[in-house]
């Protein structure tokens, strides 16, 4: 257990209310971290720092549209007045509302992909990672996509911003690795989500998948959190600036 005890580590992770997010809270706090719950309905962050607690784990409810800059600083700073640090960053929260060819996304679809599922993950860093270097190290953990592995005709703009995220990691690896900060992305395939209902629930879609997976399933939320645990631990100390595909294979599957 020592290799991914997280006793003492404060861990900030958005979208923590539900679906990946609120898994990767849950293993993480069960591994002894302290856990920042974020997500943009106070209500829902609340019901999941209370989950967190009747496991034994602690936690509090912060709200964050992490659309909002401001809102951003105001989470990073709560992590900070509260726990006096922030040793896991880990960037869950993601839009997605274009579904369809690029040529058709209209400009206000395409400016809030890039500014919630980029923009704004990268200012979130950019407040955490100085608190981190100051504290001897961490770890930022991003959730990109296998959609940002391949060319796309319906998610085109959506795996755009989640191949953004990986290079993201990759400079921050690079950038801050000197003061013992690690990051990585973790790249999912279709998750059992509600973020990702549309594709799992329809028919054609999820047998397409079922056919082409190895493993022969939809993945889990739990199925990433434990790869975040990972990440954030000693288990991971010598991994960063990498992608890690969890996707039950059907990435590398003939199609």
């Amino acid at each position: 257990m020592e290799l991914f005890d997280l006793s003492g580590q404060v861990a900030l992770i958005t979208g923590a209310s539900r679906g990946i997010g609120r898994a990767i809270a849950m293993r993480m706090a069960e591994h002894g971290a302290k856990i920042v719950v974020s997500s943009r309905k106070l209500a829902a962050c609340e019901a999941a720092a209370e989950a967190i607690k009747a496991q034994g784990g602690e936690a509090f409810a912060q709200v964050c549209d992490i659309a909002d800059e401001t809102a951003l600083k105001a989470l990073a700073e709560a992590a900070i007045k509260t726990w006096g640090r922030i040793d896991s960053l880990v960037c869950n929260a993601a839009v997605n509302p274009h579904f369809g060819p690029s040529s058709d996304v209209s400009y206000a679809a395409f400016e809030r992909t890039m500014k919630v599922n980029l923009q704004n993950n990268f200012r979130l860093c950019e407040m955490a990672l100085p608190h981190m270097a100051a504290r001897g190290g961490g770890s930022v953990i991003l959730i990109s996509s296998i959609a940002a592995l391949r060319g796309q005709d319906k998610l085109g703009i959506y795996a755009l911003s989640k191949a953004a995220e990986q290079q993201l990691a990759r400079n921050i690896a690079v950038e801050w690795g000197a003061r013992n900060i690690r990051a990585n992305c973790i790249a999912p395939g279709l998750i059992r989500t509600d973020f990702a209902e549309a594709l799992w629930r329809d028919p054609e879609m999820s047998r397409k998948v079922l056919d082409h997976t190895p493993l022969g399933r939809i993945g889990d939320p739990d199925d990433i959190a434990g790869a975040a645990v990972f990440l954030a631990s000693r288990a991971g100390q010598f991994t960063t600036g990498q992608t890690l595909v969890i996707d039950g294979g059907i990435s590398v599957a003939a199609l």
